[in-house]
């Protein structure tokens, strides 16, 4: 039954309305719906971050940062825009570490799609590195890229990856993803202290 399944949140990280990285999470909502309870999370409504003298934090960042302290697990697909991550998605991670800490010691997988050949793998290198910073804190799956070129052509008419060795691929990853979920329930002692560790964390400090 669905109700004893991980649920994770998928978070689009694009504002674009035509994503691919969009299409892409809705195909591993459908295909793996079997193993896991997907919900995709929109960030495009986010205003770009700004700090505040009272640490104001948009009431749009706390219905997501509920979510994903409900989930248990994140799956994060990225475009790659300049070799990097979108100016939305590192809004949306600032807000996200801002005062609140929802994504301290998640587990996470990255994907990603992009129109070229590489995939995204740049900005997947550079979001692990957003991931890992004391403010965020997350845990990445490690070994585990997702990346999906020429991805205008990529699915079907019906949302399927056309290409069977990346759905293949996919699924092997997806399981891992299931068991890094499952094993890290069981090592995380140290939560308590990661979690004071961040709310002591100042931005304001050199």
């Amino acid at each position: 039954m669905i109700n004893n399944m991980n649920k994770f949140i998928a978070i689009v990280g694009s504002n674009s309305n035509k994503s691919t990285n969009r299409e892409l999470l809705k195909y591993m909502k459908h295909h793996f719906q079997s193993q896991a309870e997907i919900e995709l999370v929109e960030i495009k409504g986010l205003p770009i971050f700004k700090k505040s003298a009272d640490k104001f934090v948009p009431q749009e960042a706390k219905d997501i940062a509920k979510k994903i302290e409900a989930s248990d697990g994140v799956i994060i697909a990225t475009p790659e825009y300049d070799h990097s991550i979108p100016a939305i998605l590192s809004s949306a991670l600032a807000w996200l570490s801002y005062g609140i800490h929802p994504l301290l010691d998640k587990p996470v997988m990255i994907t990603g799609a992009s129109y070229g050949s590489l995939g995204s793998s740049r900005a997947q290198s550079q979001l692990r590195q957003i991931l890992d910073s004391p403010e965020l804190k997350a845990r990445i799956m490690p070994s585990s890229e997702f990346l999906l070129g020429h991805s205008l052509q990529a699915f079907d008419d019906n949302g399927d990856l056309k290409d069977k060795v990346a759905a293949q691929q996919l699924d092997g990853l997806f399981k891992d993803f299931l068991q890094f979920v499952n094993i890290f329930n069981q090592l995380n002692n140290a939560k308590e202290i990661n979690v004071q560790k961040a709310k002591d964390f100042s931005w304001d400090k050199d």
